[in-house]
């Protein structure tokens, strides 16, 4: 994988407020060329013992492998979670245009 290729990162966070924090921060920082905030999700979780049920926003940041470190870090600095979601997903293909438009707005 180079390192324009792109990715798509995403969280869950318990506060709208908080969620667009999240994102309009990794997108100011040129961590992310955008950041895409779901309508509010009910999460089913088992957590320390029980099973727990939540309200939550997911982010989905667009970025490219070599700033995802950098937005690894943002996000576990920022992020109010004990343990936050975080998983990352390869973009196997899309428009070129679009691909090359995250690689540039995340130089």
């Amino acid at each position: 994988m180079t390192d324009d290729a792109v990715i798509v990162a995403q969280t869950t966070v318990d506060d709208e407020a908080r969620a667009t924090a999240l994102a309009r921060g990794a997108v100011e920082a040129r961590l992310a060329a955008c950041a895409h905030i779901d309508a509010p999700l009910t999460a089913v979780y088992r957590w320390q013992g029980a099973v727990e049920t939540a309200r939550e926003w997911r982010v989905s940041y667009k970025t490219t492998t070599a700033r995802l470190p950098d937005l690894a870090a943002f996000v576990a600095r920022e992020h109010p979670y004990d343990v936050p979601e975080w998983i990352t997903l390869p973009v196997t293909g899309g428009s070129e245009a679009y691909l090359a438009w995250v690689a540039e707005e995340t130089r």
